[in-house]
């Protein structure tokens, strides 16, 4: 097969892993704590490529080590706060309100950098506001905590994403994505020292720590940082709306969810917001960046997992 073929399937495998996660860390944080969990995974997570690629980050300058420590720091804080409302929000649920760091990054380049959006991104702005209150407007009585929380940390992805790519052009996308998971471990770790680290007595939930640090970590960043250089930036941005779809897939086949009207119908305006933001695109300022954190001219950095 021709490379982009196979790069593309590549990719595919890799949103199928990534939407795997939800079901499987969602079990995992209801026998742990979720700051817990996540500072183990990320320490494993950081320190097996920070060993074999070791040569790679001692090449690195002072102030790229600072950048991608300040960038593992932010993406850190976005995984703490979207775990935290992973526990009280349905794993299908999760997955599509995260997808909308899609939407909203050209929303944050405008925000903060007053970069000229076209009206199709408003469109997409407006379909995913609609598919987050069919998410989440359950009721009178039921705040959606857990989806407000979801939200932010996709809104934190989207500042990262902002954030990869005015800062790491300069850099090498592997050693860059394993000094942002770095970041991520020192984030995670710091911020369970004021209640104690417990260590996992639940086989399970070392299980999920294994998969999600190894798998939707380590393997999943190798495949991308290849796979990213034989496809297109626009092409990456489409494969990668379909997380959401398979996080769906795997929490009602696995995780026992059910399919209901309100998960199809919010589901639904949600990627077609995805699609629209992507297609839409943002005006020549921000190039690719709302789709994916990478551009046409650089290695474009991988997800730190």
């Amino acid at each position: 097969m021709r490379k982009p073929t196979v790069a593309t399937l590549a990719l595919l495998v890799v949103t199928a892993i990534w939407g795997s996660t939800f079901f499987i860390i969602k079990d995992a944080v209801s026998k742990i704590d979720p700051i817990d969990f996540l500072a183990v995974r990320f320490a494993v997570g950081a320190a097996i490529p920070a060993f074999v690629f070791w040569r790679r980050l001692s090449r690195l300058t002072a102030t790229q080590w600072q950048i991608g420590l300040a960038l593992g720091c932010l993406y850190g804080l976005a995984q703490i706060v979207q775990t935290v409302g992973l526990q009280t929000t349905a794993a299908s649920v999760s997955g599509f309100i995260t997808g909308t760091y899609v939407v909203l990054t050209p929303i944050i380049m405008w925000i903060a950098f007053k970069a000229r959006l076209n009206v199709r991104t408003w469109v997409a702005v407006a379909l995913a506001l609609a598919g987050l209150a069919v998410l989440s407007l359950t009721g009178l009585g039921n705040g959606g905590v857990g989806e407000a929380l979801t939200l932010v940390g996709a809104a934190l992805y989207a500042v990262h994403i902002v954030l990869l790519d005015r800062w790491s052009r300069s850099m090498d996308a592997m050693s860059l994505a394993i000094v942002q998971l770095i970041g991520v471990a020192l984030t995670t770790g710091f911020l369970g020292l004021p209640g104690g680290y417990h260590v996992p007595a639940d086989p399970g939930v070392w299980g999920a720590i294994v998969y999600t640090a190894i798998m939707a970590g380590i393997v999943t960043m190798l495949l991308q940082t290849w796979a990213q250089r034989h496809i297109t930036p626009t092409r990456v941005a489409l494969l990668m709306t379909f997380e959401p779809v398979f996080a769906s897939a795997f929490a009602v086949g696995f995780g026992g969810e059910a399919v209901t009207i309100r998960l199809v119908a919010g589901g639904a305006l949600i990627l077609l917001a995805t699609l629209i933001g992507i297609r839409g695109g943002q005006a020549d300022a921000v190039n690719d960046t709302i789709s994916i954190p990478g551009r046409d001219d650089a290695d474009p950095p991988p997800r730190a997992g």
